[in-house]
């Protein structure tokens, strides 16, 4: 059995009071988060900075410190299964404009309920409930917003 670890990101922006969240859809069709392989030498969170802007072009991204979520899954690669590992973390931008990579068909920022009948996979789902619970609270809210550098 092969064995792959990756790391990525639930990339969200405020549009005034509103909190809208990234998805991408990838071949051969499914919804999900900006996610890429954890290359050697490099931490989760650098791969999660590389793999937003591989994926999407943004560069002004944010890690929310404090949230870091592990999925598990199996998946066939050739003829073999795969177990995987992702590691997500919350981002904040302020970047509106997405530059896709070859990988994807297309993106869509999406309000919390839109985006949790997107997604494809149900433990992508349940990464976006935790991430939107934290945000929802107001004082990790504000002093996420207050602590966003430029």
């Amino acid at each position: 059995m092969l064995y792959e670890v990756s790391a990525g990101a639930v990339v969200f922006r405020r549009q005034g009071k509103k909190i809208k969240y990234l998805l991408l859809h990838y071949e051969p069709g499914h919804w999900d988060f900006p996610k890429g392989h954890i290359e050697k030498g490099e931490t989760k969170e650098q791969t999660v900075l590389r793999e937003v802007e591989e994926e999407t072009g943004i560069k002004d991204i944010k890690i929310m410190p404090g949230f870091e979520e592990r999925i598990e899954y199996f998946y066939k690669k050739g003829n073999e299964t795969s177990k995987k590992h992702v590691y997500f973390f919350l981002c904040e931008t302020r970047e509106k404009k997405v530059k896709l990579s070859f990988e994807h068909k297309n993106f869509i920022w999406l309000e919390y309920e839109q985006a949790l009948k997107k997604i494809t996979f149900p433990s992508s789902k349940e990464l976006l409930k935790k991430a939107h619970a934290v945000l929802s609270r107001k004082s990790l809210r504000d002093f996420f917003s207050s602590s966003y550098s430029s």
